[in-house]
């Protein structure tokens, strides 16, 4: 039997990413490597999957609230589908080829998307404001190319960590389409997460990279957190909360690529 544990880690992040919105791969894949010993593929692979199942429900939410552009959830979805295709090709020929070596691969390709993200979550405005500078006066085709290239960027290292679609793509968004509610731009990020995960998950399954009992675990503990944590996020400041999670995802980011 899966012990308990699991899904009581899951409940715990469930709640954190209800509360500051910090995705859920950022916090259960480093856990799951670190504090339960899971091997690093085995350990993405089971996250996405659960990612796809969890963030499907806040999909449908934004689909009834009329908060998907779906005109950017497809851009991101040109860029990434390929991209996790080819990523996923790469790692099966590469865990073919040199066995327990592609776990090195995927914990040093974990702690850098964690120190990406990290930066993404404590230095989010300033970034914004010179990414925004940058983009200004850029047109339609050229803010379109500029959205397929980030989600060919996201498709690849969320296909090898299971982190970074959520941080790194909403600091973009919000400097290609600064005019767009933010609730929107968040709203087209997770309707593109949803296919995104399921399809690299589902490619992990093919390769041997997911655990069906440790993924009906994390499944039990996450989707009432993450229902609890959305509920308390109103009352609770998250400030604080999110930049000592950045802290520790960059600490821990840093402990995965040395």
């Amino acid at each position: 039997m899966t012990d308990p544990l699991y899904s009581v880690a899951a409940l715990i992040v469930g709640v954190i990413v209800g509360l500051t919105g910090v995705g859920g791969g950022a916090l259960m894949t480093p856990l799951l490597v670190l504090a339960f010993g899971v091997a690093p593929t085995t350990a993405v692979g089971t996250d996405l999957l659960c990612a796809a199942i969890t963030k499907s429900s806040g999909t449908l939410v934004h689909v009834c609230n009329g908060t998907v552009d779906w005109r950017i959830t497809r851009r991101l979805a040109c860029g990434s589908v390929p991209a996790t295709l080819v990523t996923l090709a790469a790692l099966s020929w590469f865990a073919g080829r040199t066995g327990d070596a592609s776990n090195s691969v995927v914990t040093g390709a974990l702690g850098f998307a964690l120190v990406l993200t990290a930066v993404a979550l404590l230095l989010r405005g300033r970034i914004v404001d010179y990414l925004i500078g940058r983009a200004n006066g850029l047109g339609d085709r050229q803010i379109m190319m500029v959205t397929v290239l980030l989600g060919a960027v996201l498709g690849a290292l969320v296909s090898i960590s299971s982190v970074g679609a959520g941080a790194v793509g909403m600091v973009v968004l919000l400097s290609l389409y600064p005019q767009a509610p933010a609730a929107r731009l968040v709203g087209s990020d997770i309707a593109h997460a949803v296919p995104l995960t399921l399809l690299a998950g589902g490619g992990h399954w093919l390769i041997g990279g997911v655990d069906w009992s440790l993924l009906g675990a994390l499944l039990i503990g996450s989707i009432p957190g993450v229902a609890v944590g959305s509920f308390l996020a109103p009352r609770v400041p998250d400030r604080h909360l999110r930049s000592a999670l950045a802290t520790v995802m960059a600490v821990v980011g840093v402990r995965l690529s040395i």
